[in-house]
């Protein structure tokens, strides 16, 4: 008599994700915006010196903005590892959600300073003394692509079952 092998699956762990989709998605939000501002704050800031978190001052309040935004960038990405290292405890982590949320948050943050940071409060360009326009161009192209990626990651990991029963 043939021995039928059961496929089982780890329904606690569906469950789970199920459960803390958003809290997934929250944790990769603050992990993109920290990772993306600390690569513009190290990148632009520090080694290329293009330009300071606020340029509308003297050099030194220009330092000064650097230190707190790279603080910023540091306390988003460590509140986002401690609501990682939580999701791993209670066997939650969606790793494709979460990379959504990465994503999204990343691609926000960076359009949210092209637009609203080097346009509307005009605290800083990407770089001075050149033509802006392919600067802003890239960056902000750069920001829609990664919104883009991370929102079709998260539509590929519904928090609902679909329709013919089976989850992701």
């Amino acid at each position: 008599m043939p021995s039928h092998t059961v496929k089982t699956t780890d329904y606690t762990k569906e469950r789970n994700r199920r459960v803390h989709a958003k809290r997934n998605v929250w944790s990769g939000l603050l992990f993109g915006i920290g990772l993306v501002a600390f690569i513009d704050e190290a990148v632009f800031h520090q080694l290329l010196h293009w330009h300071h978190f606020y340029d509308r001052s003297t050099t030194d309040a220009g330092l000064v903005s650097d230190g707190f935004f790279h603080a910023f960038s540091w306390f988003a990405t460590v509140a986002s590892l401690f609501l990682l290292a939580d999701l791993q405890r209670r066997k939650a982590w969606w790793p494709k959600r979460w990379s959504g949320g990465v994503l999204l948050g990343a691609g926000a943050f960076q359009l949210y300073d092209g637009v609203v940071y080097h346009k509307l409060l005009a605290l800083h360009q990407i770089r001075y003394g050149v033509d802006l326009l392919p600067y802003d161009l890239t960056w902000n192209i750069t920001a829609v692509i990664l919104l883009l990626i991370g929102q079709i990651l998260l539509w590929q990991t519904p928090n609902i079952p679909k329709p013919n029963g089976h989850r992701e």
